[in-house]
């Protein structure tokens, strides 16, 4: 069995990176958090890789397509890179939560389930005990509890979750020195 020698930070996109304003996928609808390129930093310079793994089930609605996602991740990208910072690898699941007999892939993408996050961990040899996950959404967090991450951070609501600390705002996770691990 490998072994597994970098943390990670893993976060969710809509209402982590940019506000949540429902299915974005205009790069004129997309607006960045203020902290969230603090927060890529201080991840590069901890030598923690930064995973975005995202449910886009839009794509799977229809509401918009693939080839939308890809362009707005390709111009997300290229902001993190202007802001001298590095996002290593963006995974999405598209399944619509309604289809008929998705296949076992889909499904096991889709948070809260943890197949976005194994698969990161085995691309970039991350060790997962060790990473961190921001989330707005419980589903977030159960995904990354479902993958053996223990230091979990949700944005805005309160977790009865264990493990699960919630935090107001961006601006306050960034002055908590227990954010990343080290």
């Amino acid at each position: 069995m490998e072994e597994f020698f970098n943390p990670a930070l893993f976060l969710d996109r809509d209402g982590i990176i940019n506000e949540d304003h429902g299915y974005i996928y205009k790069i004129s609808d997309f607006i960045f958090k203020d902290e969230i390129f603090d927060i890529v930093k201080r991840a590069n310079e901890c030598n923690y890789r930064v995973v975005v793994v995202t449910n886009q089930s839009g794509i799977g609605k229809g509401i918009y397509t693939l080839e939308d996602y890809q362009e707005l991740t390709k111009w997300m990208l290229e902001r993190f890179t202007e802001k001298n910072c590095k996002i290593d690898l963006v995974l999405y699941a598209s399944l619509d939560p309604s289809a008929e007999n998705p296949s076992e892939l889909e499904v096991s993408r889709r948070k809260p389930n943890p197949g976005m996050i194994l698969e990161a961990a085995e691309t970039l040899n991350i060790d997962l005990e060790n990473s961190v996950l921001i989330g707005d959404q419980e589903r977030d967090v159960l995904a990354g509890q479902a993958a053996g991450i223990r230091n979990l951070f949700l944005l805005g609501n309160e977790s009865a979750l264990p493990g699960v600390v919630s935090f107001a705002s961006l601006s306050e996770l960034l002055l908590r020195d227990d954010f990343l691990v080290f």
